[in-house]
């Protein structure tokens, strides 16, 4: 079943990117933070690299102006993950994170099959925002579609 809003983060370990790469507990990484995590099924992949990671780093200050922190989530490895957001010019204090295995997606419960496009099992894309760790809000796409898990979507639920 998928985690739903008043859910804990499930804990898991996950790498984050920095100047290196850290594993972190999700736990530890939520706690005492509000947080929006998004999630893409795929670094590097159209809709991901032309709309989804570039409309968080457009309104980045808008979330930090709400004392908000961003998370970028996605089933690829650390390396491809820290590439990723070089190339798309992440900016400095937007948390980057690696799912390696999809463990942290299976937890959600909002994994899936992307098998049939040769890219195995991955994130569904979604956005949710915690605070100290439990969610508050949940917006999970459409097989295909990019709408409510949208940085602008986000903010105007955020007020």
């Amino acid at each position: 079943m998928p985690i739903q809003i008043g859910d804990n983060i499930p804990e898991v370990n996950i790498k984050r990117i920095g100047e290196g790469f850290e594993t972190i507990d999700t736990h530890a990484f939520f706690e005492g933070k509000k947080m929006v995590l998004f999630s893409v099924p795929g670094a590097f992949t159209p809709t991901c690299s032309e709309k989804h990671l570039p409309g968080f780093i457009e309104h980045f200050d808008a979330f930090r102006d709400k004392g908000i922190g961003v998370a970028c989530m996605s089933v690829n490895d650390a390396f491809v993950m820290k590439a990723w957001a070089a190339s798309q010019n992440a900016p400095a204090g937007m948390e980057i994170l690696a799912d390696g295995n999809g463990d942290f997606a299976r937890a959600l419960g909002l994994e899936m099959d992307a098998s049939g496009y040769g890219m195995g099992t991955r994130s569904k894309r979604f956005a949710l925002y915690a605070e100290n760790g439990v969610v508050k809000l949940l917006e999970v796409e459409a097989p295909g579609e990019f709408r409510v898990s949208s940085a602008e979507h986000m903010l105007s639920l955020l007020g």
